[in-house]
Order: structure tokens, then sequence, then C-alpha cells
């Protein structure tokens, strides 16, 4: 999926800036975010994710901690994701931010925050159909890792889909797919 796009032409075009890039990542679950930021960690972006972040610190949705602990465990992950990554632009790295970014207003705040820590933010929202979401999903309910730690129902993604603000004039690039 993430092959077929030119990376160079997306992030590297200030070649000569050292300002470090970092990506945020705007899609709905199932839209591919893991798959894009793993590919930009295989060309040195530091990847931050918060799915993980929860998985390492907490165990697994469910089994290690009860359900009801999971917005808590999540608001934690976040704060501590935010202030690695604030010490990451400081020390020049590039990062990939494996949010899902699905209100404008946690993007803008995050927007203002590379800028204040020094770096500039590139919005890659990775728009596909619903049909496919749920397609994909399916395919990913049969794992349980820290990227699937519990099921997208039909509900469920029926509420993320509801809840999502596309991002529209924010300077987004969007992926199709």
């Amino acid at each position: 999926m993430v092959e077929k796009f030119n990376l160079d032409y997306l992030f590297y075009r200030e070649r000569g800036d050292f300002t470090p890039i970092v990506v945020m990542i705007c899609g709905v679950a199932g839209s591919g975010k893991t798959t894009f930021a793993q590919q930009l960690e295989k060309e040195g972006f530091v990847r931050l994710s918060i799915d993980e972040e929860i998985w390492a610190t907490n165990g697994r949705y469910g089994i290690d901690f009860p359900v009801e602990k999971y917005e808590k465990f999540k608001e934690d992950a976040e704060i501590k994701l935010r202030n690695q990554l604030i010490k990451l632009i400081q020390e020049k790295h590039n990062v990939v931010v494996d949010f899902s970014f699905w209100q404008r207003s946690r993007r803008n705040q995050y927007k203002q925050l590379i800028e204040e820590s020094g770096g500039k933010w590139k919005l890659i929202y990775l728009k596909v159909h619903p049909n496919d979401l749920r397609e994909r999903l399916k395919i990913r309910s049969q794992r349980f890792d820290a990227n699937a730690a519990f099921a997208i129902t039909d509900d469920i993604l029926t509420s993320f889909l509801n809840g999502f603000e596309e991002p529209t004039g924010e300077g987004e690039i969007v992926i199709k797919h």
C-alpha cells in the first residue's frame, strides 16, 4: 500500500532544512495508519503509537486490565507520548505519530505543539471507503496484538465514522486507497 507512494516527494523536499518533520496520520480504524507509520519508521522516522504504549505499559485490553480503564490508560499514554514527541523534535528527529487524529481540534493542538517545539508538520489523511474498512477490520479482528487489541464491530465502526471530522483545508495530503 505505502510502497507505491514516493516518500521522497512527500517528506524530503527540503533536504537542506534541518527542521524535523512530524507526520500526523489521520484516518478511521482500518485505514492503514499503522502500516503507513511502520513504512516511515523503516525510512528513519521515530514512530509513536498510543496503542502500543497502552499494550506495553498496561497489557492486554480486557485481559490484563478491565475494559473500563481503557480511556484512562489512553489519556496517560497520550500525555507520555506528547512529552516524548517534544523531546524528539528538540533532538532533531523526524517523527510519525500513529494516532487517529479524528478531531480537527486535536489536529490543531498537535500542529501548534509541533511548531512551538521547533518542528514542521505534515498531515496525511488516509481516506478509505467504509466498505473497504469493514473488510479490513474483519481480517484484523482475527489478530490479537497491540494494534488490534479489541474487535471493531460494525456498530463501533459506524460510531467512528459518524464522529470522524474529515480534514479539509488543513494542509492535508489525502491518500485514497
